[in-house]
């Protein structure tokens, strides 16, 4: 598992500078949206429930097929932070240990642009947001 969270990590930074280099802005709260996935709604929810005790918040499941067209179902487990690589990681360190407990996927993390503006809007301009996975 050490090693799993260690490759988990392992671009946390580089994420963050490439963010920082295209102007996102440094002092903003960012939505960090960590991918999971298993082979069964049932097992995904126990998760969801343990990831929501845990403070995070997690959208709906949904059905997706992976590369193998294996049918898996997914959902985001989301907190809203300061853009901090010692945060998120240790974050990372958690789901982990939680998505191994269960035996499903942890399939990495997201983030969207933030430009430092409130947007007042309930609808944001899809071309202004930018999403990076790892």
């Amino acid at each position: 598992m050490k090693k799993q969270i260690e490759l988990a990590q392992q671009d946390t930074y580089s994420i963050i500078e490439e963010l920082l280099n295209d102007g996102s802005d440094p002092d903003a709260l960012y939505l960090i949206e960590h991918h999971i996935s298993a082979t069964d709604f049932d097992t995904l929810e126990k998760v969801a429930v343990e990831a929501f005790k845990l403070g995070y918040e997690v959208t709906d499941p949904e059905d997706m097929d992976d590369e193998n067209e294996q049918e898996l179902v997914c959902c985001d487990v989301i907190a809203e932070i300061p853009l901090d690589g010692e945060v998120i990681n240790a974050q990372i360190a958690q789901l982990i240990e939680l998505t191994n407990k269960f035996s499903v996927n942890y399939d990495g993390w997201g983030t969207y642009f933030e430009d430092g503006e409130d947007v007042d809007d309930e609808f944001e301009d899809d071309e202004t947001i930018k999403e990076t996975f790892h």
